[in-house]
C-alpha cells in the first residue's frame, strides 16, 4: 500500500509542477516533486528494510541494489516473495500476528 500511495502522490506532485509551470523543461517535474521525493526517502528506506526483515533478510541487503541490473532484479524478487512463516530473528510474521 505504501508503494501505491507513494506513486499516486508522486504523480500528483508532477502534475502540480506542470500546472503551475515550474517544471524543468525536458524533465517533466520540478521542485514540488523534488521535495516530495526528498521527504519520502527515509520512509521508503524504512519500508524496504521492514519488508526485507519479513522475508528473513538483513536490511543491509538493500546494498545489493548497487550491483547494476542484477541487484535491482534480486531486490524485486525479495520484495515480491512471501513472508517467512513463524518467528525469525527480526520478530514474528506480521501476517500471522494480524490473524490472531
Amino acid at each position: 500500500m505504501f508503494l501505491l500511495f507513494n506513486m499516486i502522490f508522486a504523480f500528483c506532485a508532477m502534475v502540480l509542477d506542470n500546472i503551475l509551470g515550474i517544471a524543468v523543461d525536458g524533465i517533466g517535474y520540478g521542485p514540488i516533486y523534488g521535495l516530495y521525493g526528498l521527504a519520502m526517502f527515509i520512509p521508503g528506506l524504512a519500508v524496504s528494510v521492514r519488508r526485507l526483515h519479513d522475508v528473513g533478510k538483513s536490511g543491509w541487503m538493500l546494498l545489493v541494489s548497487l550491483i547494476p541490473l542484477i541487484g535491482a532484479i534480486w531486490l524485486l524478487i525479495l520484495f515480491a516473495s512471501d513472508s517467512k512463516s513463524g518467528v525469525n530473528q527480526y520478530g514474528p510474521n506480521p501476517k500471522e500476528a494480524a490473524a490472531e
